[in-house]
């Protein structure tokens, strides 16, 4: 394959400070508690209910890379994926409420800490601190497969979605009807999740939900798998997840055999891609071409996760 040039580096770049959100992208964006709430689809078409999302980059990985972004109290309502779904958190204070009504296990995340959800099982998530410079809390997160399929609903997020106006079609999009729209001929309403279907899924007790959970500082080393075969969350996902620290004593030089991106967590991270050279910092994300050759460096302490395909 061709080598990159300086223009191409950028292009495969996605910075925080440019992240687009959508404020709407999901059924329950109305709910008491769930209307600041910001998603972000950065690599993948995600799962976002809106067909108005922005993508940052279209192009298929095997997984999609999106984000949430919460003030305190923002919520993110009770549901469940078809796919692996793994957060990092970047910045503020966050529980995951795992069950239909949040209350089977509960668990608290702060900066750099890991949760791997599997599919199956609803699961919330609340921001309960701001990141440590006041702003809302930031959430960078893996699902797995290129098409990772639509969100399963508790069934009482679609009965607060009706009262505040939100239909959800069987195709997957959302109707406004207080802002006049309706449900377009030839389309349905897509129905609230099964009593039996709702009941099928995992309710985990408070000990399995803390098997989900890596915590950042139980490792001292500066390469460690997180998620995926012989790492920490030590089961089949579509993808890895390895966290890397970076100093002017320790850098990373490795080939992308297979789809990998990488989201700087902490610091400011070099990245060398066929000889072009950009810089990285906090919350941004760059994916690596398969075949190139990639190095990693910092002027001072950083952390990264890394993503495989």
């Amino acid at each position: 394959m061709p080598l990159l040039n300086s223009a191409d580096l950028e292009r495969r770049i996605v910075r925080y400070a440019a992240l687009i959100p959508c404020l709407n992208a999901f059924i329950d964006c109305r709910t008491p508690g769930s209307e600041a709430k910001e998603n972000f689809t950065i690599i993948g078409p995600g799962v976002s209910e809106n067909p108005a999302q922005h993508v940052h980059l279209t192009e298929p990985h095997g997984f999609n890379i999106g984000g949430a972004r919460q003030p305190p109290g923002c919520v993110n309502s009770q549901h469940s994926h078809k796919t692996a779904e793994v957060f990092v958190v970047h910045s503020g204070d966050w529980r995951f409420d795992l069950g239909e009504h949040g209350d089977a296990a509960q668990v608290e995340l702060h900066a750099g800490d890991v949760i791997s959800l599997p599919v199956d099982m609803f699961r919330g998530f609340t921001s309960i601190g701001p990141a440590d410079d006041g702003s809302p809390g930031f959430l960078w997160a893996v699902l797995g497969s290129d098409n990772p399929g639509r969100v399963t609903w508790a069934p009482r997020v679609f009965e607060l979605a009706r009262e505040y106006g939100l239909t959800l079609l069987e195709g997957g999009r959302l109707i406004d009807s207080a802002a006049g729209e309706g449900i377009p001929s030839g389309e349905t309403a897509m129905p609230p999740t099964a009593r039996d279907d709702a009941d099928a899924l995992w309710q985990p007790t408070p000990t399995e939900a803390g098997r989900l959970v890596w915590r950042a500082g139980t490792s001292t080393a500066p390469s460690l798998r997180v998620v995926g075969e012989g790492g920490a969350l030590d089961w089949p996902h579509g993808f890895t997840l390895d966290r890397i620290e970076i100093s002017t004593t320790y850098h990373v030089r490795l080939r992308a055999t297979s789809p990998t991106v990488i989201f700087v967590h902490r610091g400011v991270v070099s990245v060398e891609i066929d000889r072009q050279i950009g810089g990285l910092g906090a919350g941004d994300t760059v994916t690596i071409p398969i075949g190139s050759e990639y190095e990693l460096s910092a002027l001072g302490a950083a952390v990264a996760y890394v993503v495989t395909g």
